[in-house]
């Protein structure tokens, strides 16, 4: 039997993180790129509505033939497939070339999110799973820190199109990192005894499968419609500078660290249904309170400073929550798929991200230029996650222990 060294949790990060920081980076630049190309708005938000789309469609495709040829060399291939995606972001010229090339960018970096967590369920098991997915999430709050940071001052400085040269030298560093540390995880043996269909089959249809996977996609839904909606939102109508509103992130992936961190802390005494329910929780009484405060002030007009604090407060509230929520719905997705791991991660990212490109759709559709639809959207997202986890979450898992 073939041994492996575990992979190191520094380098899992990069994997699964470049893909945020590819979107992360870009956010401060949307209202920029709507201008430079004469679109409207709705037209620059679909671009990440494309991107989760052929994200999607990625995980379903590597995590497949990861299992027949391994995980390294596929995400090498990958790699390579998002570095030329965002050469073709760098020269796009309109927004037809830029959503093409964003499709094939996010089609090659979606092998870092599917593989990556592939990887992590190859090397780790149990309780160490759990842990290793909060430390990562921990660590990934990085990733949306900086991004936006760094968005910001690359395209008041450069323009925006200098931010995917910054992605380009990002994918050429975790390939090089992949190619010279990464170990083997999975070690093929010759034709694999499941089949695609059937174990795909089977996850599409367990329900406390697709409980945990409509949770993910709607944590993720409302993070990636706020890096859609939130430079028109905090921007355009409330008048902050690129450079200003990528720094609202720090406190913002700040909150998602300790999230995180108190996930695991959590995990000394509490299960993980315990801690993904105090997740949704906070989730809800963020976007609760966002809502709530936002048509109070279409009512009793507050200065933008006002609105700018509470918005950066609730978010705040938001992705502590997300985070404790993802990572322990991450780690209890797939724990009786474990005999077709690759097959099974990269089904259920497809059926995930699928969600989430709808969930960013919707909030494109919703755009109209004033406050109210993102805190509302939010809100409605919250509730849906917390009657899935009741109906579909919680019930069969007490069922199972029982």
């Amino acid at each position: 039997m073939k041994t492996y060294t575990l992979p190191a949790i520094w380098l899992l990060v990069f994997i699964v993180g470049l893909p945020q920081l590819t979107e992360t980076i870009y956010t401060p630049s949307l209202p920029t790129i709507a201008h430079a190309l004469r679109v409207a708005d709705f037209w620059v938000e679909y671009t990440l509505t494309i991107y989760l789309f052929a994200f999607a469609l990625g995980t379903l495709f590597w995590g497949k033939i990861s299992d027949t040829h391994g995980r390294k060399p596929c995400l090498l291939i990958g790699l390579a497939i998002y570095g030329v995606g965002c050469v073709g972001c760098y020269f796009s010229d309109s927004i037809t070339t830029l959503m093409i090339s964003r499709f094939v960018q996010a089609f090659g970096g979606s092998v870092g999110s599917v593989l990556g967590q592939a990887i992590c369920r190859d090397a780790f098991q149990g309780a160490a799973l759990g842990k290793a997915y909060s430390t990562i999430g921990s660590a990934l709050a990085l990733f949306p820190a900086l991004g936006p940071v760094i968005g910001g001052v690359i395209d008041q400085t450069f323009g925006w199109s200098a931010i995917f040269l910054a992605l380009i030298g990002a994918g050429i560093f975790v390939w090089v990192c992949c190619f010279v540390y990464l170990p083997e995880t999975h070690f093929p043996r010759g034709k694999p005894t499941h089949s695609f269909f059937q174990t795909g089959t089977k996850l599409l249809t367990d329900p406390k499968v697709l409980g945990f996977g409509l949770i993910v996609a709607g944590c993720n839904g409302i993070t990636f419609s706020y890096y859609a909606e939130g430079p028109f939102f905090l921007i355009e109508l409330l008048g902050l500078t690129p450079t200003i509103y990528g720094t609202t992130y720090l406190a913002i992936s700040g909150a998602m660290v300790i999230g995180g961190l108190i996930s695991r802390h959590l995990h000394q005494h509490r299960p993980n249904d315990v801690i993904l329910h105090y997740g949704l929780r906070a989730v809800l009484i963020g976007c609760t309170f966002f809502a709530g405060f936002i048509v109070w002030s279409q009512t009793f007009p507050v200065t933008n400073n006002v609105v700018i604090t509470t918005t950066i407060g609730c978010m705040m509230i938001v992705s502590a929550g997300t985070c404790m929520a993802l990572s322990n719905a991450l780690a209890m997705a797939l724990q009786d798929y474990r005999h077709a791991i690759g097959t099974a991660s990269s089904v259920f990212g497809f059926f995930y991200y699928l969600v989430i490109s709808l969930f960013t759709l919707g909030i494109g559709w919703l755009h109209n230029s004033t406050l109210l639809p993102m805190p509302l959207y939010f809100l409605g997202i919250s509730v849906f996650m917390m009657i899935i986890f009741k109906m579909l979450v919680q019930r069969k898992f007490r069922k199972g222990i029982s």
